[in-house]
């Protein structure tokens, strides 16, 4: 920064200003007087975040960018340049930045420090005025961005989320349709074994039987202990009775089950010359069940989060109020979430009741409390630890209590959370304004949230009045 001498021509250049267009000259001078002359050189920063605020800037000439990180990503907020007025302003609560003002052009400003507001108000009520008005117009201007900012980083984190959840059953499906190609096009050579195999339809039924009676058991679930215990009897029969490739059948067998007491079922049905051939076509089958199984699975699972995104979303609802449960969409919200939850080792407790009387709302912007609500308890706690979310009816009301086991919010700025802007987060991290977000929409819903919190953790009550018998 550059002290410049102030020249007679600063008045006009005030003059040509929109916002002190038809101010009286000796308010116009008096801001001159009272301020400080200074030029930035282009590829500085202004000011940095957590720096103060001390000084309301006129700028004359020249240009900045104002933007700051957010989850590792740089977000641009606006440009000011001549002719706009940045810093602080009077009556304004701004105490430091939470941006980066990087000047892209050699900038020159008059800058009047906020000691000085008490006697421009006595000075110049219309100067005054037009500052105050100016600052109405930033804070709802910068509101509606940064609102909207939050929405589409929310966004963006759940796509991420979704993304990865639809990844695994779609990465499983590919697998087991690679498995099952494989399969297949072994099958002729182990169909022209099998009708080799000279046997008769009763006992061919009764090998059907063994092969079913382990179908529909379906794959097993055992202890890696006992799953290897399993394995090493399985192998022992097979090389015993000279199949080759033994390991490749046991692995198989065991996962559906099979015992060396099924496989001297089966040789008792066959032919020794045939004994291979069948114990063959046997994995072929369980094989192919258990590949077209993984498919269904995945397949559902696929179906199961899209159908999650569209009930979270209410793509398919009308923009008005409407019969809501709030248990179903602290469920979708959960689904969405599912990675978050996976990657900090929480244990989420459920403490749903079967039973929820409806509320009348906005199923869109009800999703997005608990989004923040969930977010906020995860981001608060260390890993492997707690959440509890409760739904309750309480008389008249739907209770939802969001509770978490982090370190808790501390006395002294618990008044303060539910402001915009406000955050505990690390600069970068938060944008301030999830709590806002939620205390708004809790009042378009005229609901009420409460917040509870010491060491031990934090909880959030929202109560929300249910729908009256006349559906009011």
């Amino acid at each position: 920064m550059t002290s410049l001498e102030k020249s007679p021509e600063l008045l006009a250049d005030l003059r040509a200003l929109e916002v002190f267009e038809g101010l009286p000259d000796e308010d116009l001078q008096w801001l001159i007087d009272h301020s400080e002359y200074n030029l930035y050189k282009a590829g500085t920063n202004l000011f940095n975040p957590g720096d103060a605020v001390d000084y309301m800037q006129v700028l004359l000439r020249g240009r900045f960018v104002i933007y700051f990180q957010q989850d590792g990503n740089i977000r641009e907020l606006s440009t000011m340049e001549a002719g706009d007025v940045a810093g602080v302003l009077p009556f304004s609560r701004m105490v430091e930045t939470q941006a980066t003002g990087r000047i892209q052009e050699d900038l020159y400003t008059l800058e009047l420090h906020k000691d000085c507001f008490v006697d421009m108000v006595n000075q110049s009520y219309e100067l005054t005025q037009r500052l105050v008005a100016l600052m109405s117009n930033r804070i709802r201007e910068f509101s509606q961005m940064r609102f909207q900012n939050e929405k589409l980083m929310a966004l963006g984190r759940l796509s991420a989320g979704l993304a990865h959840e639809l990844n695994n059953p779609a990465s499983a499906m590919v697998r087991s349709a690679e498995e099952l190609y494989r399969k297949i096009h072994k099958t002729p050579e182990q169909f022209k074994r099998i009708i080799e195999i000279d046997i008769t339809p009763e006992r061919t039924d009764q090998v059907n039987a063994i092969l079913f009676r382990r179908i529909q058991a379906g794959v097993q679930d055992y202890s890696l202990m006992e799953s290897q215990e399993r394995l090493d009897d399985l192998v022992d029969w097979l090389e015993d009775h000279e199949i080759e490739d033994a390991d490749d059948l046991a692995d198989t067998f065991v996962e559906f089950g099979m015992t060396p007491d099924d496989l001297d079922q089966v040789e008792a049905l066959v032919e020794p010359k045939d004994l291979s051939a069948i114990l063959w076509w046997l994995e072929s089958t369980l094989s192919l069940e258990k590949q077209v199984e993984e498919i269904r699975q995945s397949a559902d699972r696929i179906s199961e989060l899209v159908s999650s995104v569209k009930s979270y979303s209410h793509m398919d609802r009308g923009p008005g109020m409407e019969p809501t449960n709030l248990k179903e969409g602290i469920i979708s919200t959960l689904v969405m979430l599912k990675h978050r939850l996976k990657d900090c080792q929480v244990k989420l407790i459920k403490d749903f009741p079967e039973d929820i009387p409806l509320i009348k709302g906005y199923p869109g912007e009800l999703n997005q409390i608990w989004t923040n609500l969930i977010v906020n308890a995860l981001d608060a706690m260390e890993k492997g630890g707690t959440l509890r979310i409760a739904v309750e009816p309480v008389d008249n009301f739907v209770r939802v209590r969001i509770i978490d086991s982090g370190h808790g919010i501390p006395e002294e700025i618990r008044s303060q959370i539910f402001e915009p802007f406000f955050t505990t987060k690390k600069i970068g991290s938060g944008s301030g304004m999830g709590l806002d977000i939620v205390k708004r929409i809790m009042d378009r819903h005229q609901a009420s949230v409460r917040l509870d919190s010491d060491e031990t953790g934090t909880t959030f009550t929202l109560s929300f009045p249910v729908i009256a018998e006349n559906g009011q």
